[in-house]
């Protein structure tokens, strides 16, 4: 079992949902991104998502674009992202790391060689927004193969057949992206994200993690009363941006806390009703209280 089952396995025993938050790594300065990633954990991180620097970030709006240029700048590419995997791995072997990129660098480096370069092995997932699952089985078996959860995205065009396709490579979880559009894009349907989540469930084991548009505590809770996971991104990348390099990181953990401690607290498990050995369960008077679709394979 990877790190990110088996942390989805303890998260649904203690029937809790999952917190992903994403940074893209090299930003603001290549020298924060592993301290970064070890605040998002004290914040309450279940599962860390690094993005990868990319040039034509086709699926990321203006706030991420700008967070990769800046890494860019700094000549952060993927071998310096596996490296701060490394480095971060020296003092966390049990949180889960997955790297969210673009299909340019793998094949750069080589997929086989990129699933391959670990030293010492680290046990995470990947996302590649450009490879289509029907164009990649060969790679998702590599990865599967080479102890990395191969883990394909989903949209609100995905037609039931490629929801089969994605539930039958993909691994570790499946990642619905809430609206159409890019990162960062506001106005993501509540009811709509409601509405898809238990289709997909009909066609997977897998959890389901839920990203782009979330960007407060209410929207969350409101995304983890359906699915297993939600991703934060564009909102914390503001955060860096305007934090800048010395107050980045006390900023993101500022930001991230208060949205764990309150849906955590909202979605807690209730205590069973207390029983009247006369009359059965006694019941409160109070009810209970109430372009991405551009990528290819889509």
């Amino acid at each position: 079992m990877s790190r990110i089952q088996a942390r989805f396995a303890s998260l649904a025993r203690a029937r809790r949902k999952a917190l992903i938050p994403y940074i893209t790594a090299g930003d603001p300065h290549p020298a924060l991104t592993v301290p970064l990633l070890r605040a998002l954990v004290e914040a309450g991180a279940d599962i860390l998502e690094l993005g990868v620097p990319f040039s034509d970030p086709m699926a990321d709006g203006p706030v991420i674009q700008r967070s990769g240029e800046r890494a860019l700048k700094h000549g952060v590419g993927l071998s310096d992202v596996l490296k701060f995997v490394v480095e971060f791995r020296k003092q966390d072997a049990a949180t889960p790391i997955v790297l969210m990129g673009y299909a340019n660098p793998i094949e750069a480096m080589a997929a086989q060689a990129f699933l391959k370069r670990r030293r010492p092995p680290t046990s995470m997932a990947v996302i590649v927004v450009d490879y289509p699952p029907e164009e990649c089985v060969e790679f998702s078996a590599l990865a599967k193969n080479n102890g990395i959860d191969p883990v394909f995205l989903l949209a609100p065009t995905s037609t039931e057949r490629r929801i089969e396709e994605v539930a039958r490579i993909g691994s570790g979880y499946l990642y619905y992206v809430s609206l159409r559009g890019v990162t960062g894009a506001s106005h993501i349907d509540l009811l709509d994200v409601a509405a898809r989540i238990p289709k997909i469930r009909a066609a997977t084991s897998l959890p389901i993690g839920v990203g782009f548009g979330i960007r407060d505590a209410e929207s969350a809770r409101r995304v983890a009363e359906t699915a297993d996971a939600v991703v934060i991104g564009s909102r914390i990348i503001q955060e860096i941006e305007s934090a800048g390099p010395h107050d980045s990181i006390s900023r993101v953990k500022a930001l991230l806390k208060p949205i764990r401690q309150r849906w955590t607290h909202e979605l807690a498990p209730k205590a069973p009703a207390p029983q009247d050995p006369a009359h059965g369960p006694r019941h409160a008077q109070n009810g209970p209280r109430g372009p991405v679709d551009q990528v290819r394979g889509l």
